[in-house]
C-alpha cells in the first residue's frame, strides 16, 4: 500500500475519531436526550460523508490527479475503520465505565422514543412489546449494544465507500 494511502487513511480516521468524541461528549454535557434526536442523527451522518468527500478529494491531489477505484475505497475504509474504532471505545469507556447510570437512561430514553414512533404508525401492540423486550435485553449503549453497532457502522461506512470511491475514482484513458 502506498505511503500517501496510509497517511490519509489515519489523518481523515483521527479526524472522524475526534470529531465523534467531540459530539459525543457535547451530547452527554448537555442533555443525553441528544443521543436519541433523530435530526441529530442525520446531521451527523452528512458530517461524517462530507469528511470522507474532502478525503478522497485530498487523496486524490495527493496521488497527483489520478485515483483507482482500490486507492480511493483503501483509503476510506480504513479511516472509517480507525474513527468507527475510536468512536466505540470512548462509547464503552463513558458509558459503561465513567457513567453507567447515565447510559441506563439513555436506553430508556431510546426505548420510548421507539415506542412513541411504533405507536404512530400503529404497529400492533404485541410487536411493540416484543420490540421493546429486544431493546431490553441488548441496550444499545451496553458494551455489546455498542460493539453491535460498530458493526453496523462498519457495513454503512463500506456502503458509503464504495459509493464515493466509485464517484471519485479517475477514468482510465479507455474510458474518455
Amino acid at each position: 500500500m502506498k505511503e500517501v494511502i496510509k497517511k490519509n487513511a489515519i489523518k481523515f480516521g483521527l479526524i472522524s475519531g475526534i470529531f465523534s468524541i467531540f459530539a459525543s461528549l457535547s451530547m452527554y454535557l448537555i442533555d443525553y436526550h441528544l443521543f436519541v434526536n433523530m435530526w441529530i442523527g442525520f446531521g451527523l451522518l452528512a458530517v461524517y460523508l462530507i469528511i470522507g468527500i474532502v478525503q478522497l478529494i485530498e487523496l486524490k491531489k495527493e496521488l497527483g490527479g489520478f485515483m483507482s477505484f482500490k486507492e480511493g475505497f483503501t483509503s476510506y475504509f480504513i479511516g472509517a475503520l480507525i474513527g468507527i474504532s475510536v468512536s466505540t471505545v470512548f462509547s464503552i469507556l463513558l458509558f459503561n465505565v465513567i457513567d453507567k447510570e447515565t447510559g441506563e437512561l439513555t436506553n430508556q430514553a431510546l426505548i420510548e422514543f421507539q415506542v412513541k414512533n411504533l405507536q404512530k404508525f400503529n404497529v400492533p401492540t404485541e410487536k411493540i412489546k416484543e420490540t421493546v423486550k429486544q431493546m431490553e435485553e441488548t441496550p444499545q449503549f451496553s458494551t455489546k449494544g455498542i460493539l453491535k453497532s460498530f458493526g453496523g457502522s462498519l457495513v454503512g461506512s463500506i456502503i458509503f465507500g464504495l459509493i464515493l470511491a466509485a464517484i471519485f475514482k479517475s477514468k482510465t484513458k479507455e474510458e474518455f
